[in-house]
């Protein structure tokens, strides 16, 4: 009989309690992490011998590796004039993500992770202090050196959901943006336009926002057409002016591919305001197919994101990352699909 922790000399471990409690390896562990399955009298069997062994099941953040999962974090990236009840992206991502916790029965602790325009962290997430979590998922952040040097640290399960970090040290799902963009933008060259801006993006923009400048970028450059870059941040409130401004000086676009649909609607609503018809006088495209896209007049013509099923396999994969700390690391990218509506207009070539 193995008593070797009393003095120190070795390590004991589940294949010491195994042998000494009569059961398999497998068994042991079952108990140790409070699995369904085993007799009272294995289990108390088990964990005696345990105890007299003088195992000692080490912590992690903040239970066992193999521990049942209790409660996840989510924090989500907000500017100081986000308004979170209105984002019309995240909010499926976040029900999707609450439909599985809910499904496995853990709570679900939200957070704000707040950012200034230039993404630099304003304040430290009080979630990490907490330590109340056995995981975290951190939505629509960009993780850049200072704010790894928050996170890394810390030794918590973390997934990425429609997020970014420098070096991709984590898990993460996201989106195929390259290949949406090209996709829409291909989409707009096959019903006859030539002339098609883009409008919401910058060279130096967020992740996503870069990939969908990458895809347009790439189907007007194999059809060897000019590109239309009309520059600006990712809100409509900067878009649509800029927007207006370069169809004055550029009345030969007939098309634009908005890097998403808030953008693209605010830009019709813009256009028809000043008499302007959708699609007769220009077409659309958006990004996301957000709730509103198929409400508006003419219905947006988009690329559809499935963003509950982004939620919902951002979830299964912490919870795979909590229970198998040691697996490879895995990045999900979820194809986007063109969604036909009316605010595209076919043109003679």
């Amino acid at each position: 009989m193995n008593d070797r922790s009393n003095n120190g000399q070795a390590k004991i471990t589940i294949s010491d309690i195994a042998r000494d409690s009569g059961v398999s390896p497998a068994t042991v562990s079952l108990v140790l992490r409070d699995k369904p399955g085993i007799s009272d009298e294995t289990r108390q069997r088990v964990l005696d011998t345990a105890q007299r062994l003088g195992y000692v099941h080490k912590l992690s953040w903040p239970s066992t590796i193999h521990a049942e999962i209790h409660s996840v974090g989510l924090l989500l990236k907000t500017r100081p004039d986000d308004i979170l009840e209105t984002n019309q992206f995240y909010a499926p991502v976040l029900a999707g993500i609450e439909a599985t916790c809910r499904q496995r029965h853990i709570n679900l602790i939200y957070a704000h992770l707040p950012v200034d325009e230039e993404n630099n962290l304003l304040e430290p997430p009080r979630l990490l202090r907490r330590q109340e979590a056995g995981g975290l998922l951190l939505v629509g952040a960009h993780l850049n050196e200072a704010m790894l040097a928050v996170f890394q640290p810390q030794s918590m399960p973390v997934v990425l959901v429609d997020a970014y970090a420098d070096g991709d040290p984590f898990d993460a799902v996201v989106t195929d943006n390259v290949a949406g963009a090209y996709q829409a933008t291909s989409y707009l060259i096959q019903n006859g336009h030539r002339q098609i801006a883009i409008a919401g993006s910058q060279s130096h923009a967020y992740p996503s926002i870069q990939e969908r400048r990458e895809g347009y970028t790439r189907a007007i450059t194999e059809n060897q057409l000019k590109p239309h870059f009309v520059d600006s941040p990712l809100h409509w409130e900067a878009a649509v002016p800029a927007t207006l401004v370069y169809l004055q000086q550029h009345p030969e676009v007939t098309a634009i591919f908005a890097c998403n649909d808030e953008i693209a609607i605010a830009i019709m609503r813009a256009l028809q305001a000043q008499g302007k018809t959708i699609p007769d006088d220009l077409s659309i495209i958006g990004f996301d197919n957000v709730l509103l896209a198929q409400h508006v007049t003419p219905a947006l013509t988009t690329m559809r994101v499935d963003k509950m099923g982004m939620g919902r396999l951002a979830a299964q994969l912490l919870f795979n990352r909590i229970e198998f700390p040691a697996a490879g690391a895995v990045r999900t990218v979820i194809r986007p699909s063109l969604i036909e509506r009316n605010s595209v207009k076919s043109v003679a070539e």
